[in-house]
């Protein structure tokens, strides 16, 4: 029990894979001082056990719209048992650090709400909350780096046990402090491992092989996809000289059909480029077609993995890299650089790494990799660093994992039984130094041929946009890829309808041109005309906002404020709300509009107005999926 006592536990809830990396950089921080630590993740920690540990560092991620992680969920549930005293973790002392974006308006909700039940419950938080900021300039490091400073002080102040040698004592004995977390053995009886895989074709099985052996940031969920699914249609939305390239996507299922419902969201793991993986692969010594399999390295108490039952069949390292690495879109983390530093033979490249993984080097480090967006392949990092040379199991641990990309389905099932639709903006941008980068995902899909018949593996879950009942009515705000959701929800009213009544539905549209960005004009034309969903005569409405077609720019909140009779009368006749679109700074806008709306025709004052919208968030009226 002492012994345990002595560990600082590291409990982290990641959505995305950067609240593990916060956790495995304390950790590291904590070995290096002298201090052991124990790093779980939130969804294998029991809080029952909390009120025996002595000191806690959360490390959580805020999602959606002040929405707590998925490896979250049953955790926050426990500290929210009604039975629990306001002494049940007294002696427990403990620190906070969130991870979210200020762009959204529940920034760091998590963040805050766990540490003010931690509070409420007893526990003594020793130092203030930390909140990284993705907006910020060098990310949320722009925050983690002076807390975790004033952290280890202030932890010796209350608890010098866990610093034997004070608080300033680091070690630098000029040798990594661990091995890598991963173990690579390579299979070298080809045959065998040919006839062996043949037994399993498909780019299915391969894609099941390679990503059940990545280590730690990826969960088992998103390791065997729920199916696949093939293209089937890929139109051009947008005009052809406009500055932004929007498509309409189709696909139908490929194995099994999964059951969805409108307002869900797909989850899509793209392919990368042949090409960038073969430049990574020779760059790095390796052989594309050795046959490997990865496993955990013993590591203690930072022990990551979670597929330790794992049935490990080798697979070709190019199919590993293909399926699991991501070295051509995402850019790597600072720790990335400090490990390369042990390995540059070169002094020139050994300082600059080392400086840039400093603190003071920080902003340099931003300027040359975030804001670039450089990647592993081309970064220049492994380019910039001719002398660096990383083994593979390094790679495998700090290359950024390939991860899925969510998308809102445009779709109804009850209109499209073996289909699922999606609306997708080209994501592209020219960085401060005038390079070209784009969007894997969207770029992979929106140059994929329907007749190539590639099988795509997806997952399936629930947004932050519940499917509302046919008796509900709707107001829908969804400017630009926004509309997506609302597609779907039409279409199932539309097949609602055909047995029996539907409440009315209003929707409210923005696009820059009438003629260039009006997204699914004839199908929203041809719903609100001749007794549709959105016509008059059924209650409905459509409203749309081009913002560039006139001197004075008009957005949706213009044309709700228009429409702010109605809105108001809908409101009181039990109507939810539903908003859609880019979280920059539109959601904020339209709740702004509706606050002006209620205060002018319900006679109240704003803090009144305010107070409404509060309510009809707590009855589940009113709803918000917003992405940047």
């Amino acid at each position: 029990m002492e012994e345990k006592a002595k560990k600082l536990l590291i409990l982290y809830a990641s959505q995305t894979g950067n609240a593990l990396d916060v956790a495995e950089r304390i950790g590291r921080e904590a070995e290096r001082r002298g201090c052991l630590a124990m790093i779980r993740s939130i969804d294998d920690y029991d809080a029952a056990f909390l009120p025996r540990e002595d000191t806690v560092i959360f490390v959580v991620s805020t999602t959606g719209q002040g929405d707590t992680p998925d490896s979250m969920k049953i955790f926050w549930r426990s500290l929210l048992q009604k039975n629990l005293s306001a002494s049940w973790l007294e002696g427990m002392h403990y620190a906070v650090f969130g991870l979210g974006d200020s762009g959204y308006q529940k920034y760091n909700f998590v963040a805050k709400k766990l540490d003010k039940r931690l509070a409420d419950l007893g526990a003594t938080a020793f130092i203030e909350r930390g909140l990284g900021d993705d907006q910020h300039p060098s990310g949320y490091e722009g925050s983690l780096d002076p807390w975790m400073s004033s952290f280890w002080r202030t932890l010796y102040q209350i608890k010098p046990k866990f610093l034997p040698k004070g608080p300033d004592f680091v070690t630098l004995d000029g040798k990594l402090i661990d091995q890598p977390k991963v173990q690579i053995i390579y299979h070298h009886d080809a045959d065998k491992m040919d006839s062996k895989i043949s037994t399993a074709s498909g780019i299915e099985t391969q894609f099941e092989m390679a990503r059940a052996q990545y280590p730690g940031k990826l969960s088992n969920v998103k390791n065997r996809p729920e199916c696949f699914i093939k293209m089937i249609k890929n139109q051009h939305l947008t005009g052809g000289n406009f500055g932004k390239d929007v498509r309409h996507l189709e696909f139908e299922f490929a194995s099994s059909t999964i059951e969805y419902d409108v307002g869900d969201v797909l989850d899509i793991l793209p392919s990368q480029n042949p090409d960038h993986v073969d430049s990574f692969i020779q760059r790095c010594d390796l052989d594309s077609d050795s046959y490997i399999t990865v496993h955990p390295r013993e590591m203690g108490d930072h022990l990551l993995d979670t597929h330790i039952n794992v049935s490990r069949v080798p697979v070709k390292l190019k199919d590993f890299v293909l399926w699991t690495m991501d070295v051509a879109s995402a850019s790597p983390r600072r720790y990335f650089f400090e490990v390369m530093s042990f390995f540059a033979t070169a002094e020139h490249e050994k300082e600059r790494l080392e400086y840039f993984a400093s603190p003071e080097g920080r902003d340099d480090l931003y300027k040359y990799n975030q804001k670039e967006r450089r990647t592993v392949v081309e970064v220049k990092v492994l380019e910039d660093f001719p002398s660096v040379k990383m083994p593979f199991e390094w790679l495998v641990q700090l290359v950024p994992p390939l991860k899925t990309r969510s998308f809102s389905i445009s779709s109804s099932q009850s209109a499209h039984p073996k289909q699922v639709h999606l609306t997708v903006n080209v994501v592209s941008w020219t960085t401060s130094f005038k390079r070209n980068r784009s969007g894997l995902c969207s770029s992979w899909l929106a140059n994929l041929d329907p007749k190539q018949g590639i099988s795509i593996p997806v997952w399936f879950h629930k947004g932050c946009l519940p499917a509302p009942p046919p008796s509900l009515p709707v107001i829908l705000i969804g400017p630009g890829t926004g509309c997506a959701p609302f597609r779907g929800f039409i279409e199932e009213r539309a097949v609602q309808s055909l047995s029996g009544s539907t409440a009315p539905v209003i929707f409210f549209f923005g696009c820059r041109n009438k003629e260039n960005d009006f997204l699914y004009r004839e199908f929203w034309y041809s719903h609100a005309q001749d007794g549709g969903l959105l016509s008059e005569e059924k209650g409905g409405g459509l409203y749309v906002a081009f913002s560039r077609d006139q001197p004075r720019k008009v957005y949706v909140q213009h044309k709700m404020k228009e429409q702010g009779q109605r809105i108001w009368d809908s409101l009181l006749g039990g109507a939810a709300i539903y908003v859609a679109g880019s979280s920059t700074k539109m959601p904020a806008d339209v709740m702004t509009a509706l606050e002006e709306i209620i205060s002018k025709e319900g006679g109240v004052p704003r803090e009144s107005a305010m107070r409404w919208i509060r309510n009809l968030e707590k009855a589940g009226r009113y709803h918000v999926e917003a992405w940047s």
